[in-house]
């Protein structure tokens, strides 16, 4: 069990604190939602959470095998819906390491597509993971 607790400042700005690690998010409002865009929107956090998700499952997956994925990289580009307002999809695109071997790229990509947060989002919200192995 994990504890995080949020706070509202001011301004459509909050601030969330994980309990165990002291660690703390700051949050804002987008720009097109009445916020000033200064800082991560809580949607902009769920690409982030797929994106890291993505990321330390496979690293968790590779390093048992002993793969290197140091250096693995993430960008996400979300796509907001209207009536209601929802995150339509969240499109990844992973870099990974050119000298992942060959047969070891499907168990990545099926890593990947099985991490815990890509598995608790709804089944409409759209998320295709594009994977790359140039770096």
């Amino acid at each position: 069990m994990v504890k995080m607790t949020g706070l509202y400042t001011t301004e459509k700005h909050c601030t969330a604190t994980h309990e165990s690690s002291g660690s703390i998010i700051e949050t804002d409002a987008p720009k097109d939602n009445q916020g000033r865009g200064e800082k991560f929107s809580p949607t902009d956090l769920m690409g982030v959470a797929l994106g890291t998700c993505i990321l330390t499952t496979i690293a968790i997956v590779a390093e048992k095998d002993n793969v290197s994925v140091k250096g693995s990289k993430f960008s996400v580009v979300k796509v907001m819906a209207s009536n209601p307002r929802r995150i339509e999809s969240l499109k990844i695109a992973i870099e990974l390491p050119n000298n992942i071997p060959e047969n070891y790229r499907e168990k990545i990509e099926i890593t990947a597509n099985n991490c815990p947060v890509k598995k608790s989002l709804h089944p409409d919200l759209m998320a295709p993971i594009e994977i790359n192995y140039g770096l």
